[in-house]
Formats: structure tokens, sequence, C-alpha cells
């Protein structure tokens, strides 16, 4: 006797979304907060959705619906920050982003009233904070990570010895982006509901460009000048807290002005930091052991418990201590820089540069890459893609080292691709 068995538009969903580089492993706690966000109709809509940018014509076709009414459908999942849409010369073009960093935080991103904002934080902190599974899947796989750390610029030398780039700085983020936005931190806000949040500011959640463009316009940011971001950066700096960014060197979509005790990336680095699950800054922090007072103020400071007290082994001073850096799990954020006030702590350069993919398409073929998931953004027959968005992901592939060629080639099942590979030289 054959079983048939119902299939739902929230299971649907799912399985979109772990064709993401970053996915959703599934869970009761994610379909309760799919059910929360959407109806069923509006998760089986979207399972049918490309992973890259389209149009209300494509979406249309794929809904078998008139293109106004795939219109209506899309422009009210953007207001809601289920999808982001995209001005650009004219034409609007829409992106299904992942759960993070998407559609999960632009849930908390400011106050609402349409949903149970306290029943999906509690949610969040089960899928998040307690199964783990998802924080694993994101933080915890592959080499290419979603996010890095930002240096803090002031605590930098200004010897001409250390080099710090454009893209490594978020001041220059800030200069030079499109559009920036301000939102309530939703690592915070969730942690509120659940009565775990700290005294960091909360109003202090930067995105930028196209992103920001798409969370101010349906008022999930609101827009701000290039002095008053400068001064939240500032006051961020000056509580102690991160700047945890997009992993790219070009058109940066957010930083975050991260906690110890709230950030997911935080508690993520402090759980599997020999993981890596955070790209560092490409500086470290280097201690005089002569100007230590032993005072563990650095020590506290540190997001990633990265630095500890030891005995100094002073034989005059026997119960003097030292701190001590892990520079494996160091995050060469800065904090403890401007935590010692002995200026025993200076940044040096890493011996060895951090690798920042150059944009969103080069970090996501890389992710996708090492974990199995390129075939998925190759082959994505939901709605077809155009031969420029195709040529994006191939454009990136031809650049990659050989044995990473061979993965993709492996993942992609595919002789004319394993073909090409094989004949391009770069």
């Amino acid at each position: 006797m054959s079983h048939n068995s119902h299939r739902s538009g929230y299971s649907e969903l799912v399985d979109r979304l772990n064709c993401f580089p970053q996915g959703a492993p599934p869970s009761a706690s994610l379909y309760k907060i799919l059910k929360i966000l959407l109806s069923e109709r509006e998760a089986t809509l979207i399972s049918v959705l490309p992973i890259r940018p389209f149009t209300a014509n494509q979406a249309a076709r794929a809904w078998k619906m008139k293109p106004l009414q795939a219109h209506k459908v899309l422009d009210s999942l953007a207001g809601r920050a289920m999808l982001v849409d995209i001005e650009c010369n004219g034409q609007t073009t829409y992106v299904l982003p992942p759960p993070m960093a998407g559609f999960f935080e632009f849930s908390l991103m400011r106050t609402r009233g349409d949903i149970d904002q306290h029943a999906l934080a509690e949610l969040f902190y089960q899928y998040i904070n307690v199964e783990q599974e998802f924080v694993l899947s994101l933080f915890a796989h592959g080499e290419t990570q979603l996010g890095r750390v930002f240096v803090q610029e002031p605590m930098l030398p200004e010897d001409n010895g250390v080099h710090v780039l454009d893209y490594e700085r978020a001041s220059e983020v800030i200069l030079t982006a499109s559009h920036r936005g301000i939102s309530i931190c939703y690592c915070r806000h969730k942690m509120q509901h659940v009565g775990r949040n700290c005294d960091a500011p909360m109003d202090i959640c930067m995105t930028f460009n196209t992103s920001a463009g798409s969370l101010i316009k349906h008022g999930h940011a609101r827009q701000v000048d290039t002095v008053e971001c400068l001064d939240l950066l500032q006051q961020a700096y000056e509580r102690g807290l991160v700047q945890f960014g997009e992993n790219v060197r070009q058109n940066v979509n957010f930083i975050c002005n991260c906690c110890a005790c709230c950030c997911e990336a935080m508690i993520a680095a402090r759980k599997f930091g020999l993981l890596h699950p955070v790209h560092t800054s490409n500086f470290i922090p280097s201690l005089d052991d002569s100007r230590c007072n032993g005072c563990g103020k650095c020590v506290t400071a540190c997001p990633v418990e990265a630095l500890v007290l030891i005995s100094a082994n002073d034989p005059h001073k026997p119960k003097r201590k030292i701190a001590r850096i892990n520079e494996h799990i160091c995050l060469g954020c800065g904090v403890c820089v401007r935590a010692c006030p002995d200026t025993a702590i200076a940044l040096q350069s890493r011996k060895k540069r951090v690798i920042t993919p150059l944009n969103s398409v080069h970090k996501s073929v890389m992710m996708a890459i090492e974990r199995d998931t390129l075939q998925h953004m190759i082959f994505d027959h939901r709605v077809l893609w155009n031969h420029r968005a195709l040529a994006a992901v191939l454009g990136v592939i031809f650049r990659l080292p050989p044995i990473k060629k061979i993965m993709a080639s492996n993942q992609m099942k595919s002789r004319y691709v394993e073909y090409l590979l094989t004949k391009i030289r770069l």
C-alpha cells in the first residue's frame, strides 16, 4: 500500500532556506517561529522564490498569478522585512534574505504590534541559544564565515608600522554607504524578553546600503546621517562593544555593536573559539609585562575570554599577577586596549593577514563550496537565472584556487562546469 505524506508550506520553506549556505536546521521551534512570521500560504509562496535577486514578473511566473497581484504580495512581505526590496534604475528587485543575518533579526529590530514579539523572542532563544544546531550550522562549519570583527580604530597606534585598510574601518563603511539605518539591537531585544539582557545601548544596530534602504523604507530602521552614525560608533567604542559586520570588502550591509552576554556571534566565539566561528581583525594585542599591574580589567572587558590572569613569577612580589592572551581565540577587536589603565596593551599587525571576500557573491560562493550547497546556487530551477547572475557565480568559481575548484565541480555534478574549470586559465 502506498503512503502519501502531506508536506506543509512551512516544510517547503525550510527546505528552501537550507539551500542557502547559512541554513536553518529543522526543529519544532523553527516551525513555531515561521508560523508567527508567516501564514502557510505565504510560506508556500516564498518557498518557490529563487535564492538570487528576482523581479515581480519572475515571482508572478513562479506563482502562476498576475504581475499586479504578485506585486501586492511581494510588497506585503517586504513591508514585514521577510523580503528585501531594492530600487535600482527605476526597477524593483527582491531578495529573500537568509534567516541570519536576515529575517530573524529584522523581526525584532523594532517594536511591533502585528506579531507576538515576546513569544517570538522566547522561541529564538530556544532555537538558537538552547538547541544550538542552528548556531553550529551558522558559525562552526567551513572556513568562510558570515561576519568579521572591525578593529576599534582609536586603539590603533599612530606609528606607520601598523597598516589598516579602508575596508577594515567601520568609519569608512559609514562614510561611503549609500544609506545608513539604525535599529533596535536584535540580540539585546531578544534577551530583554527572556530576562537576560544587559544595560548596553539598544538603539545602535547599524545597516547600510541596499539593506538599509529597504529597512528604512518600511520603518524597520530610522535613517541617520554620517555624523550621527559616527557618534553612535564612538558610543559603542566607549561602552566596550565589539563591531561585528558582514564579511565582505565591498558594500557591507550591517555592523552590529555587540556585547559579550547577548550577541550570538560573541557567544559562539566563546563556545567554539577554536573553530574560528568569527573572522578576526588583522590585529592582535601585545602585552608589556613590565607595565601590567594585574588589575584584570582587560580580562573582564574581553568578550570571548581570550585573556586570563596568571602568576608573574616575581620573587619579590609573589602575589603579583599579569595578563596573558590566547591568540588562537582573540578577535583582535581592541576592547582590551581601551580597558587597560596602564597602557600595558597595544595592537600590532597579525603575522598572517585574514582573507576577506570581495563582495556578497564571492562570500556566498565560498560558503556554499565549504558547506556543500553550491549546486543550489548554480542550478536554481524555481525561477530560472538570467545569464548575468550565472556569470557572476561562475566568475567567482573560476578565480578559486585549484583544490576549491575541484570541490565546486564535485558538488555540482556537472561535466560541463568541470570542463570549464579544467580549461579556463586565470
